[in-house]
This record gives structure tokens, sequence and C-alpha cells, in this order.
């Protein structure tokens, strides 16, 4: 049987980092981080829990790149470069199985964005996962909620709402076929962490967030955050290729209320519609111009025509949801 310490060495420990910003890795009581010189470090922390966030039997590979997903989504979020994390992780057992499929899953995604894993905790307990990320920037650079302003254009990255389809496709809300509910569920196991845009919006966006709880009610915190309200097109809103074939009625609602989708809303003055555009081709991203930020407080939604329409909208709640 894998003790904790087998179970680290065998899974998730490097034999070596080459990253002069890690001064000391897994192995002591803390890990050490040595920012780069002027930088500030921005930190985050996600959990995520079997049967809440994610299905008991969901497979290890796609678990463990979520699981570093939405967290370097976070960063994304404010303009951060990814420089480590730790993971704390609860297993009902040491399955060496799920174990090497999880890990290579989580190391792949790391790999891909720099982020070193530096240290963290296991024990046995029900399935649990929370890491907590580091990144940094220059001061004065973050992409923060509170800095909308009156007359900004409110953006969204890449595409909405196929996770959500994806969802009601297990939960047997939608018919799909085979292959388009495995296209969509690509966007709801596996998301795409928009680091390269978050850092490209520095000095542009005003204000940006991830989209993990839905359009509608992450909008909301920046607009409680800033003070203002929001006018959005909600045909405008990029529904996901699979979510595109489907009613309007249905794009409408997962679009703006659909959970998972892990891209990056964010507000920039008009003025600087060719510098957003100019941002996404350098990260490879498309963004779609969905509405404006007002005066006063609240959502309004319109349809193309600049007509009133009347949709139910809320951000996930993960106490109110059984």
């Amino acid at each position: 049987m894998l003790s904790e310490f087998d179970l680290i060495k065998r899974y998730f420990a490097r034999h070596s980092i080459l990253d002069s910003r890690i001064a000391l890795g897994i192995g002591d009581d803390c890990a050490l981080l040595n920012p780069s010189l002027g930088m500030q470090l921005a930190i985050s922390s996600d959990m995520l829990v079997s049967g809440r966030h994610f299905f008991p039997d969901a497979d290890p590979y796609t678990l463990g790149h979520k699981c570093l997903a939405v967290n370097l989504s976070d960063l994304a979020a404010m303009g951060a470069a990814p420089l480590a994390f730790t993971l704390a992780l609860s297993l009902p057992e040491a399955n060496p199985d799920w174990l090497a499929e999880f890990s290579r899953g989580l190391l792949a995604l790391a790999d891909e964005h720099g982020c070193h894993l530096i240290g963290g905790d296991t024990t046995k307990g029900p399935l649990n996962i929370c890491i907590t990320i580091f990144g940094e920037l220059p001061p004065g650079t973050a992409l923060r909620r509170d800095a909308a302003k009156v007359g900004d254009d409110i953006w969204v990255s890449g595409t909405l709402g196929d996770a959500r389809l994806a969802l009601a496709g297990y939960w047997n809300e939608v018919r799909l076929s085979t292959s388009e509910h495995q296209l969509a569920a690509t966007r709801m196991h596996q998301p795409i962490p928009r680091i390269a845009l978050g850092m490209a919006l520095r000095g542009i966006a005003h204000a940006a967030l991830d989209i993990s709880d839905g359009l509608a009610g992450d909008l909301g915190h920046i607009l409680e955050k800033s003070s203002v309200g929001a006018t959005l097109f909600v045909d405008r809103l990029p529904a996901g290729p699979v979510l595109h074939k489907q009613s309007q009625d249905l794009r409408r609602q997962f679009t703006l209320n659909g959970g998972d989708d892990y891209e990056l809303c964010f507000t920039a003055p008009a003025s600087c519609r060719q510098d957003v555009q100019t941002a996404a081709a350098q990260a490879s991203t498309t963004v779609t111009h969905i509405g404006h930020i007002v005066a006063g407080a609240g959502l309004r939604l319109l349809d193309e025509q600049g007509q009133t329409v009347f949709l139910q909208y809320k951000s996930f709640d993960h106490f109110a949801h059984p």
C-alpha cells in the first residue's frame, strides 16, 4: 500500500525545477518563491468537490486538467503570468491507476503554462481537490473587478454555453447525438484558461473576471464592485458550436446562465476596440463585443432591435444547490 510520502514522490514530485523563481519546491515544510524583481504576486484558491463540481466517476486525466485550469483561469482574469501552485488532495483510496492519470493530466497543463507544483498535502477522505495558485504581474496592471467605467464596451472571449449543454445532456434535459455530446463535453471537462489573452489585455482593459458560474451572474460582480450597470445584447453572445445549432431559447439561456465556460468577460474603453482585437489576435483567441457599461445599477437585456428581453438570470450558488 502506498504511504502518503510514496504517493507524493511517485506521482507529483519533480526531480528539479529549472526556474530561478522557485527557490525550494516539494519536500520541506514550506516552499520558497523568488518572484521576479518588481513584480506583484497574484494568489487564488479553488476547491473541487466530488459530486458537486465533478461527477464521482470523472475521467482522472481530464479531472487533473480541469482542477488546474480553473485556477489558471483566475490568473488569466487578473492578467497574471503563472508561477507555481500547491495541491491538497483528499482521496478515498490511493489507487495507482487513478493517480497516474490524474497527475498526468494535471502536470501536462502545468508544463504547458510553466506553472510548477511546489507543495501541498494528501490525506484519506472523500474525493476533494484544492489548489492554491501563484502568479505574478507588474504593480498597477491587474485587471480588477472594481475598475469598469461608464461608456466601456463589454467583451467576452471564445464561446459560451457548450459546457452547460453537455451537463444538460448528462441530465437528460436535452437530446444530443453522441458526437455532439462528446464535443460539448470537451468544453465542460477540459476548459482552456485564457492566460495569453489576460496578459495581452493589461493596459487596455479596465475590469475583468473569468466566467465560472454563468455570464450574467459573474458580470454582476463587476457591476456591483464598480457601482455601474450594463446593457447586453443577448443574441450577440457567442454560442459554442454545438449550442449554436439549438433553439434560440436554449442559446439565450445557456450563454447567459451556463457555468463552466472559463472564458474572460472584460470591459474596455470604446476607443480601444482595435487594441482589444489586436490583443486577441496576439493571444490566438476570438473576442466578441456584447454590450456596454452604463450609469445606474442592474443589467438590461436587449435583442438586436433594441427591445427588452425578459429572461431570468442568476449566478450559480454552491450553497443554494443540493
